[in-house]
């Protein structure tokens, strides 16, 4: 590297994968108490996927990787490392990223999970920047990836009709930068977690309590207010760590839980929703899957073009919440 110049982390590529079965909220309407119309108006989706019997985290994910390795023109012998941030695993162990990176016959490098929830995304971003700018790794494959479908309650009209399935995985390398904000790549980060919040966002099973997976448990009016709140400040603090406002942004990439909470938090931060991807619509709730599956969508609809500036947010159970600056 040159005199004065820095270590970036940009990213080089970006793809996703959904499953083949969609579910329209009318499926719900014959299982549980709701309609099409309620959903919509309290959540803005109209239609997720679910994952086909014996399709898992590990085979999403890695569908969504080799989407990103042929965008970012790179070879998976030319990977250091896999970060696949899930909650939903195919095994207690070993991680959905060495199964991974088995199915992409890479047999060098290393390979682990994060699990940060709706958040995880974010966080396994943050570490694989760290990874980089430690020279520990020089090119990270960074997936997010999750069958919800299978630890829903299907008798609870309030969470079972929020969730839906998907991978999306991000080729993110080091770059050299002269340490200005107009560098591509990962510019700031926030990160945050309050465990005296579990009880609003959590799954009531596993290895160590119950031995099985549990189902999700949600109290939705106050992850809903904690949402709005701990976004937007995330976001303006990762922004006023170097030097960004809000008008700086061209485009939020949120986590997409609710069109509610997008919109409000966007309001919040004084971004119109026209500089926001939303792809909830769609998709549903894919928690630690949601933002990178926004992000490939994104690209592909020519949305998030090259020297833009992002701003990535979400929140999970934990509670865990955490944003990124980045410039594509």
């Amino acid at each position: 590297m040159s005199s004065g110049s820095v270590v970036r982390a940009v990213v080089r590529g970006v793809g996703h994968y959904l499953p083949t079965r969609v579910v329209p909220n009318t499926e719900f309407e014959e299982k549980v108490d709701t309609t099409d119309e309620w959903i919509r108006t309290r959540t803005g989706i109209e239609r997720r996927h679910f994952a086909a019997e014996g399709e898992t985290t590990s085979s999403m994910a890695t569908h969504a990787a080799r989407a990103a390795l042929d965008d970012a023109g790179v070879a998976i012998g030319e990977i250091d490392a896999i970060i696949v941030a899930t909650s939903t695993p195919d095994l207690t162990f070993p991680s959905a990223a060495s199964m991974v990176q088995a199915q992409l016959g890479m047999t060098r490098g290393f390979a682990f999970d994060v699990q940060a929830v709706c958040a995880g995304f974010i966080y396994a971003l943050v570490n694989a920047n760290a990874l980089i700018l430690s020279g520990q790794a020089g090119r990270v494959l960074v997936i997010g990836a999750e069958t919800f479908s299978r630890i829903l309650d299907w008798s609870d009209r309030s969470t079972c009709v929020l969730f839906g399935d998907g991978a999306g995985a991000v080729v993110l390398e080091k770059a050299e930068g002269d340490g200005s904000v107009a560098d591509r790549g990962i510019l700031s980060s926030e990160l945050h977690s309050d465990g005296t919040y579990g009880d609003l966002l959590y799954v009531d099973g596993g290895v160590s309590t119950t031995g099985t997976a549990g189902v999700l448990k949600m109290q939705g009016n106050a992850v809903f207010r904690h949402a709005v709140e701990k976004l937007a400040d995330t976001a303006h603090t990762a922004l006023a760590k170097v030097g960004l406002s809000g008008d700086d942004v061209d485009w939020i990439v949120p986590h997409q839980a609710n069109l509610r909470i997008i919109s409000a938090t966007a309001q919040r931060m004084g971004v119109p929703m026209d500089r926001v991807v939303v792809t909830v619509q769609e998709h549903g709730n894919t928690s630690a899957a949601s933002i990178p599956l926004a992000l490939s969508v994104g690209k592909s609809r020519g949305q998030i073009k090259p020297g833009q500036l992002l701003v990535m947010e979400a929140i999970g159970g934990g509670l865990v919440w955490g944003s990124v600056v980045l410039r594509w």
